[in-house]
């Protein structure tokens, strides 16, 4: 049984692959926040802006076995033949609660290229072709190497020279979303401070809400 908040057809909004046509599959719940306001000062990540709770959003819903999700999935991409791999990206909360070598046997049938964006606090399955991780608070590390590392900033329990060792192909810095309407206030000026004087590290900005897509 998989739970899915939402699940929609979209471009990529963030990191190496912005811009990118991907079908969005957000799962229900995450190991460091409950997801409600109420237990937000007591989580491991205090600062996340996104509703992971229940099955209402978008095509959302509980499906009963790998297959049925992949089949739901397939049909939010909207074309075929044309040269081009479709491409899924797993979300949440944290999606590598559910996440499984089952449904990424089913999306790997379906011609799909497989990415995952994770607090990296629980190993990936083998199988996942792209592999994003966000550091979150205080919560350690279970993955150590992948395609992008993606560090909201600034945090106060992370700070971006913890992460410079780890193998990872691309290192990104966003900054903090702060504000309710969806303004970042000083912390894009402060990323973007940051990658001038530390070159190692590339600006994300959050394309999606500057176009005013999901």
């Amino acid at each position: 049984m998989y739970a899915v908040k939402e699940a929609f057809y979209t471009l990529q909004g963030e990191g190496a692959r912005s811009g990118r046509a991907a079908v969005f599959c957000r799962f229900t719940g995450c190991n460091l926040w409950s997801g409600r306001a109420q237990d937000r000062n007591s989580a491991m990540c205090r600062f996340c802006d996104t509703d992971f709770i229940g099955t209402d959003g978008q095509n959302g819903g509980r499906f009963r076995d790998a297959a049925a999700l992949a089949d739901h999935l397939d049909h939010l991409w909207p074309t075929r033949g044309e040269g081009i791999t479709p491409y899924v990206v797993f979300t949440g909360g944290e999606p590598l609660l559910q996440l499984d070598d089952a449904l990424i046997d089913e999306m790997h049938q379906r011609n799909f290229e497989i990415a995952v964006e994770t607090n990296g606090t629980i190993t990936p399955p083998t199988g996942v072709d792209w592999v994003c991780v966000s550091p979150k608070g205080s919560a350690p590390l279970a993955v150590s190497g992948g395609n992008e590392l993606k560090l909201v900033y600034p945090q106060r329990d992370n700070t971006p020279a913890q992460f410079e060792h780890l193998a990872f192909d691309h290192f990104y810095l966003q900054g903090m979303d702060l504000a309710p309407s969806g303004g970042e206030g000083n912390t894009l000026d402060q990323a973007l401070a940051y990658c001038m004087s530390h070159p190692r590290w590339q600006l994300s900005i959050q394309m999606h809400k500057i176009a005013g897509i999901d």
